[in-house]
């Protein structure tokens, strides 16, 4: 065996290398955490003024027929703990985060635009270059805590350049085309999980490839959405 080898773990042992670099993170978050996420006081990863900012305040949009819904405004206490669990890896504060992401999947389906129950939740799937770089897909951990059936199902079928930077015309054209659905439908209605709204072109453009595959698309929910000029 190289020394090569025996650094890095087989393909078939990624899922299990992930969890468990998770579960070590987790850990690590939770016994050493010397700073707040939000703001920065010393001494706990989310201070209690801080856990109460993240409070569920519901952002209604709709993005190219898309209903969309985020359980947060993207900003302040609510970017920074994001940020927190997506660039530093603290996946515990992913906890404080869900009643945010429950607020916006029961504001869609009370409304008339999402009736009738969900069959699946399906994430957003996260580039490869951001899986090995985190080691875990937040849009997936996070559609895992809504307690309906998760099914992985889009994949992209091309390279897509980062969408930090952006404008939304920019981001419609660098998706348009770029998702697809490896299962079929059959008339299931799914609900898709992101982690943040920013143009909705994300979810539009998974929309249009759960639907080419016979999925009955409700609309999307995130944990925030960001504000919209004009």
């Amino acid at each position: 065996m190289t020394p090569d080898a025996r650094s890095s773990p087989p393909s078939a042992w990624l899922p299990v290398w992930a969890a468990v670099r998770r579960l070590v993170q987790e850990t690590a978050d939770l016994a050493f955490a010397s700073v707040c996420a939000g703001c920065g006081a010393a001494g706990t990863a989310l201070c209690a003024s801080c856990d109460a900012a993240l409070a569920p305040h519901v952002v209604r949009l709709r993005s190219e027929g898309v209903p969309l819904r985020a359980g947060l405004v993207f900003g302040g206490v609510a970017a920074s703990v994001l940020r927190a669990v997506k660039e530093d890896g603290q996946t515990s504060l992913i906890r404080p985060l869900r009643p945010a992401l429950a607020a916006a999947v029961d504001d869609l389906c009370a409304g008339a635009a999402a009736p009738g129950r969900i069959d699946v939740v399906v994430p957003v799937p996260s580039t490869r270059a951001a899986f090995r770089r985190r080691g875990y897909r937040v849009p997936e951990i996070l559609a895992r805590g809504t307690g309906i059936p998760l099914l992985r199902t889009l994949s992209y079928v091309r390279r897509v350049q980062d969408q930090r930077g952006l404008s939304a015309h920019e981001r419609r054209t660098n998706l348009a085309g770029g998702l697809i659905a490896s299962r079929t439908g059959a008339g299931a209605s799914a609900l898709i999980v992101d982690d943040v709204i920013t143009t909705g072109a994300t979810c539009a453009e998974a929309a249009r490839a759960l639907r080419s595959a016979g999925f009955r698309v409700l609309g999307a929910v995130a944990v925030a959405a960001t504000p919209r000029r004009g």
